[in-house]
């Protein structure tokens, strides 16, 4: 069965897209930690990230730094954080997270769903920033 990122990738469901390679694809998330929480995966379907062979693994790290540096430049007055958790989509995927404090990086605590209209802030406050 398809993961949802597969039908992102495949556009047979909306994404708020952030950046799109041969290979790899970032979003927003839909359900952020924090502003500007963005979720990049390979379109390669694999479940987990050492799943991945060695040259798709390369080069989701190389895409994720480039989505990294676009992020910071969106919120210069954060970090940019990484976190691979892997539970909750059967699909590969990393975090990026601009944060202030390593509190921000709670998966546990409650998320508010992103509505358009944030989602569409966010997103040209990140495409902007390139």
């Amino acid at each position: 069965m398809a993961s949802v990122f597969s039908k992102i990738i495949q556009r047979e469901l909306p994404a708020y897209i952030v950046a799109e390679d041969e290979r790899n694809m970032a979003i927003l998330d839909i359900n952020p930690l924090e502003q500007g929480h963005v979720l990049v995966f390979p379109k390669v379907e694999v479940d987990k990230i050492y799943d991945l062979s060695m040259d798709d693994y390369a080069a989701l790290m190389l895409f994720s730094q480039q989505v990294s540096l676009q992020l910071q430049m969106a919120f210069p007055d954060k970090r940019i954080a990484m976190a691979v958790i892997g539970l909750e989509v059967a699909h590969a995927h990393i975090h990026l997270l601009p944060i202030i404090n390593p509190g921000e990086l709670n998966f546990t605590k409650e998320k508010t769903p992103l509505d358009s209209l944030s989602a569409a802030r966010v997103l040209d406050k990140i495409q902007s920033a390139v």
